[in-house]
């Protein structure tokens, strides 16, 4: 039973933990950023197994983890609070060209990482021909380009 409380307190953990870190980190992994995780997965191993490194602690570390995350996964299904705790909401960054400064930095998003999304997915040189930018649940910027005259 120790081993289960230990899975559930970890994943706890990490996942307060990553949800304060906000979407835009995940989304935007960068070497250092795999070296940490990596890290991470190294710290809490310890604490996981603790001295019992059977093959047994093993399978229900495993089966206690996959089964946190269904339980979250039916409890956002359930909870829209739970939903906009967990994944966030999208986010509009950028309104007809014009950057909405307390957004932007509240997720810690700058005018060149919109630039570049706008860049890459529709080809387009500056702010003011953007109408929307928004940051998604899953930390990406989607471009809404302005149309055309």
């Amino acid at each position: 039973m120790e081993t289960v409380l230990r899975a559930i307190a970890i994943y706890l953990f990490l996942l307060l933990v990553f949800r304060i870190s906000g979407k835009r980190t995940l989304s935007q992994m960068h070497p250092f950023d795999m070296v940490l995780l990596l890290i991470i997965g190294d710290s809490v191993s310890q604490g996981l197994m603790g001295d019992d490194f059977s093959i047994t602690t093993a399978l229900l570390l495993v089966t206690t983890l996959v089964l946190m995350e269904l339980l979250l996964s039916f409890i956002k299904q359930k909870s829209k609070l739970a939903d906009r705790w967990l994944d966030d909401v999208p986010m509009i960054v950028v309104e007809d060209g014009k950057p909405l400064p307390d957004r932007m930095k509240r997720a810690r998003v700058d005018d060149s990482e919109v630039l570049e999304a706008a860049r890459i997915l529709h080809g387009l040189e500056n702010m003011q021909q953007v109408k929307y930018a928004v940051l998604e649940r899953d930390g990406s910027i989607s471009i809404i380009p302005r149309k055309s005259p």
